[in-house]
């Protein structure tokens, strides 16, 4: 644990869960008079840890560790949550938290690129059969598969916020014709909204952008996986719940899905001798999509606004 003092501190943060990545940036960046940081430098914290580690703090900055109600009512002063990213509801109920009085604050647009630069990377990868050749040729094989060109081939985006918007910027660029579903449509350079049910026929990548919550889970079910087009490869840097994961295996076995490049999992990390490990048909990245030093620099900062604005409010 290492204390960053400011000038007769009113309030007190504690960062509980900082990787070396984000505690090296957290010490250059969290400076804020009024607030008095301290910075938990082991990532794999226990929850039940979190009422000691936070023992006296006003704020709590979060990266991925999970604070379910019952050890958030432990937590004596705590009256704010600063979790870094935007999917929250993965490791704590705000609707919960806000009955013990502590308001949920999450960080948005800190890492659209790198987040769409590693959805384009799977892509590409799982496009040409990247991860398996390398496999194989570790262990003394000489694999060589024929690849799908995506030059002039259709990517399918649902949900088109910010990360979406930036993978669209790549793919068309790269010749790709780009289609989007998502709830409220809305027009892009480059790319057709269209209805879902078209969206998943046509494309011959889906890639999904969605938030995760109680009317997106299980979103993309066994009968929407059964309707994308045959040979079609799917794309998840957003949430592993919002995929079917046992029918998304089974079509993968089958072939109805020709490859999964995946930076997300239905349980995390995922556990030794999971299916998908065993598939040959699917690329594995360990939910790292938004790990850059330039998405690590807007986080750590937005974090900080979000602080600067508490410690403005505070009685």
């Amino acid at each position: 644990m290492v204390a960053t003092a400011t000038d007769e501190a009113e309030l007190r943060a504690v960062f509980v869960d900082a990787n070396p990545a984000l505690a090296e940036e957290a010490d250059k960046q969290l400076r804020l008079r009024g607030v008095r940081f301290t910075i938990n430098r082991d990532p794999d914290i226990r929850s039940e840890a979190l009422p000691a580690t936070l023992d006296g703090a006003h704020i709590a900055l979060i990266d991925h560790t999970h604070l379910p109600a019952r050890i958030a009512r432990q937590c004596t002063g705590l009256r704010h949550v600063v979790f870094l990213g935007t999917g929250a509801r993965s490791y704590m109920s705000p609707e919960e938290l806000a009955e013990l009085g502590i308001a949920v604050h999450t960080i948005k647009g800190y890492g659209d690129t790198a987040v769409a630069e590693c959805a384009v990377a799977l892509m590409w990868a799982s496009a040409r059969g990247v991860a398996r050749m390398d496999r194989e040729m570790r262990a003394g094989n000489w694999l060589r598969t024929d690849a799908l060109q995506l030059t002039g081939r259709t990517l399918g985006l649902i949900g088109f916020g910010g990360i979406a918007k930036e993978v669209a910027r790549l793919a068309t660029g790269s010749g790709m014709k780009v289609l989007a579903w998502n709830r409220t449509p809305g027009t892009y350079p480059g790319v057709s909204f269209v209805a879902l049910a078209q969206l998943l026929a046509e494309s011959d990548v889906v890639s999904l952008h969605l938030l995760l919550n109680d009317e997106t889970k299980g979103f993309l079910s066994r009968e929407r996986i059964a309707a994308m087009h045959p040979g079609a490869i799917l794309i998840n840097t957003a949430r592993g719940a919002l995929v079917d994961e046992e029918a998304m295996i089974d079509a993968l076995r089958a072939g109805h899905l020709r490859h999964a490049g995946l930076d997300v999992f239905t349980t995390e990390p995922l556990p030794a001798g999971h299916p998908l490990t065993t598939l040959p048909n699917v690329t594995l990245s360990a939910h790292s999509a938004f790990r850059t030093a330039e998405a690590t620099h807007n986080l750590i900062n937005a974090a900080l606004e979000h602080c600067r604005r508490i410690a403005l409010h505070a009685d």
